[in-house]
């Protein structure tokens, strides 16, 4: 495992406690799992998404991630209704591991944008990991 300066965590996005990240993208907000997130999960071999339509409040469960250590839960950042999953992962997991800002889960279209900055920054976010 990494250690967590060894941690990758992008500037233009933002975490939540559960390790989630989200980032706009035009009017609407893609959303994924934290490189520690990742790191901690060890090799993620399966993801179950929503479907595309579904919506879902701030902190609501909206899929899972299963890795050979444990499944995880996934945690919506803001609300929002989906607009988009990315299928690749249902054939390749595993690009989850290799770049987890690149392999977002779900884009949805937020129904209050405001939440967004309620979420943390990176240093913020690096603040909660070290405690």
């Amino acid at each position: 495992m990494k250690e967590i300066d060894e941690l990758n965590l992008p500037d233009d996005i933002r975490y939540t406690d559960d390790h989630e990240w989200a980032k706009p993208a035009g009017d609407t907000v893609l959303v994924g799992v934290s490189d520690y997130a990742q790191d901690q999960m060890g090799d993620i071999v399966f993801v179950e998404l929503p479907a595309v339509g579904d919506s879902f409040a701030k902190g609501d469960e909206f899929g899972t991630l299963e890795s050979v250590k444990a499944v995880s839960e996934l945690y919506m950042p803001i609300s929002g209704q989906v607009i988009a999953v990315n299928i690749a992962l249902t054939d390749a997991p595993e690009l989850i591991n290799q770049q987890p800002y690149a392999s977002w889960l779900v884009e949805i279209k937020p129904s209050d944008p405001g939440e967004y900055e309620q979420l943390h920054d990176a240093a913020g976010y690096l603040q909660l990991l070290r405690g």
